[in-house]
């Protein structure tokens, strides 16, 4: 006699939910473009609202009537005075940093500092980010032979003027960097 085996089944595994279903994808990341358009929207929303907590600067450009009029100290309209103070407002830092330097300076720093022709940006402090520029008659630029003179009135400058977070840089006739100098 003959035993008789059961029979296996034609497929090697029962079907099971999913079996033969692709795997499931994760999630999709953001895109750089998306990442960075949110990030430019976020700079530009903190723009307007601290435009609109300043006051967004009361311009009044509509009203050209009195544009372009300045009033001299005496109360008396003065045509170009405000032109004037514009222009002069440059040379007397040049002078007050000179002053400073001709009273508390080395002699070298002096020989440097008289070849100043303009300083901005010393009287405009805040102790965030300060950044005032002195521009000089040398030419070289940072690798010329006028480097040494350069770190002279940076570190005159610094000797000067105080911050908590201010930077000097010395610039040279061609407007090359000569130096700079944390302040």
């Amino acid at each position: 006699m003959s035993q008789q085996y059961p029979q296996q089944p034609t497929q090697p595994h029962p079907p099971q939910p999913g079996y033969g279903a692709p795997a499931p994808q994760p999630p999709k990341k953001r895109g750089v473009g998306k990442i960075a358009g949110l990030g430019c929207a976020g700079v530009l929303a903190l723009f307007v609202i601290a435009a609109v907590a300043t006051g967004g600067g009361g311009d009044d450009s509509g009203d050209t009537s009195n544009k372009d009029k300045a009033v001299a100290a005496d109360g008396k309209p003065g045509g170009d005075s405000a032109e004037k103070a514009g222009a002069a407002e440059e040379k007397p830092q040049a002078e007050q940093f000179r002053d400073c330097v001709a009273k508390n300076g080395t002699a070298t720093e002096k020989a440097a500092v008289g070849h100043v022709t303009k300083v901005t940006g010393a009287d405009k402090r805040n102790d965030i980010l300060d950044a005032a520029e002195v521009f000089t008659d040398f030419s070289g630029g940072l690798m010329g032979p006028h480097q040494g003179e350069g770190k002279l009135i940076a570190s005159a400058f610094t000797s000067c003027y105080e911050s908590k977070n201010g930077l000097v840089t010395v610039y040279d006739k061609d407007g090359e960097l000569l130096a700079n100098a944390n302040y």
